[in-house]
């Protein structure tokens, strides 16, 4: 059912603190054309006496201090608060809600991004959420719907079919979730994952092909997000657990969930979506050195995944692709996620970030030669290299077992997507 788009001024955002499990009251946003200016409120500053303290959104962009803190030269809205709003999916999701619109052909500036904060589902990524009240917590989400039903709801969506107020509620609910692909948030066995599903105009089975790089990724070491594939009205549908909810028992034996605050890479380099071609691993490296915990650890598990996303023909790294944890004074790196081989019709190919200065050619031996910027000597990045390609070649068969690939499909992804000749050239 269609309905009018509100045109909203301010809002107020509310944050879980780290360990509980209710969100209080930390500022208000105010919309001055097409710029977002945040201020804490007078009730979250106080509490920085009390248990548990307030704790910056994220530092050193929006610190505890009363007052509009103006925005980061170039941002037109704190990077940390458009990390907590919807991206491409979500706000198609949003646009067929509010306005009945074809899906994949409308713009979505037709919304602004206070809007997009303000109707998105409660349930998003990190630690925020976004009311129209600074006194009343009243949380945006959904029925508990079946894997069927989001299914025929990203279909409509896709095809700019309005949806059914059924409907509607169930694919509403994960619609504060990034990414461009078919998805939604559900609840299984105590489990929250993010379930992706596949697009209408999918040329291979890219679903399959995440699960298998997740999987190998796994194998290999790397800090991945667990995942696992499930079949839905015939489709296939891969699950990865969330990490930025943690499972808290409740007095009544029952089960509710902390989250954790996180931030996008593009926060930290303090770009916005527009200069996102400006982002780079080399940069990243240096903000680990110098601002997370465990640099030396973290530089060789960020090495790792770059590798390893040459490896698998990731080419989808760019700067929302990492993020970090935040406590109020530490970063750390989450567990890996959209790992996702892309289409690949020759072999040369880019990363979304570059590598070593303005080169970000998807090859080994373009890694080698940054490896000092990440700590490690040439023999340790060697090291790394072969056991990925080891570990790719020796558990391929298995894990296309595992997802059920088709012997079709399994010749269009290797030595093509997954061990390409130019990503192994020396």
């Amino acid at each position: 059912m269609m309905t009018s788009s509100k045109q909203y001024t301010e809002g107020y955002v509310w944050i879980w603190l780290p360990g509980e499990i209710k969100p209080v009251i930390a500022g208000r946003l105010e919309a001055d054309g097409d710029t977002l200016s945040f201020n804490y409120g007078k009730s979250y500053l106080e509490r920085i006496k009390d248990t548990p303290k307030a704790i910056p959104i994220y530092e050193p962009e929006l610190p505890l201090k009363p007052g509009a803190i103006p925005n980061l030269e170039g941002l037109t809205m704190p990077g940390c608060i458009r990390d907590s709003a919807p991206d491409a999916w979500g706000r198609r999701v949003i646009i067929n809600k509010k306005l009945g619109s074809k899906g994949a052909d409308t713009d979505t500036a037709v919304l602004d991004e206070l809007t997009y904060l303000l109707e998105s589902g409660s349930d998003r990524i990190g630690a925020l959420d976004f009311q129209e009240s600074p006194t009343e917590y009243v949380p945006r989400s959904a029925k508990n719907a079946s894997i069927e039903e989001l299914m025929e709801s990203a279909d409509r969506v896709e095809k700019g079919v309005p949806l059914t107020p059924e409907l509607d509620l169930a694919l509403y609910h994960g619609s504060s979730i990034g990414g461009a692909r078919p998805k939604a948030l559900i609840e299984d066995n105590n489990t929250k994952y993010i379930a992706k599903f596949s697009a209408t105009n999918d040329l291979y089975s890219v679903v399959k092909a995440e699960f298998i790089a997740m999987r190998l990724a796994e194998l290999a070491g790397i800090d991945v997000a667990s995942v696992k594939m499930v079949k839905a009205a015939k489709k296939d549908v891969v699950l990865i657990e969330r990490f930025d909810r943690v499972k808290t028992a409740t007095k009544n034996s029952g089960v509710d969930w902390a989250r954790r605050s996180m931030v996008s890479a593009l926060t930290l380099f303090e770009l916005d979506d527009m200069l996102a071609r400006y982002a780079s691993y080399e940069v990243l490296a240096e903000i680990i050195r110098h601002r997370f915990i465990q640099p030396k650890d973290t530089l060789k598990e960020l090495f790792s995944r770059l590798v390893f996303n040459i490896l698998c023909g990731n080419n989808d790294d760019h700067a929302r692709n990492h993020a970090a944890f935040w406590d109020g004074k530490h970063l750390s790196l989450t567990p890996a996620y959209d790992i996702c081989p892309q289409g690949r019709t020759g072999n040369v190919q880019g990363q979304a970030m570059k590598i070593l200065g303005d080169n970000n050619a998807s090859q080994f031996k373009t890694c080698l030669a940054a490896a000092q910027n990440f700590l490690l000597s040439k023999e340790e990045a060697y090291g790394i290299f072969e056991h990925q390609k080891s570990v790719i070649e020796q558990n391929w068969q298995s894990v296309c077992d595992e997802a059920e690939l088709s012997v079709v499909d399994r010749r269009l992804f290797w030595n093509r997507q997954f061990l390409n000749p130019y990503s192994v050239e020396e």
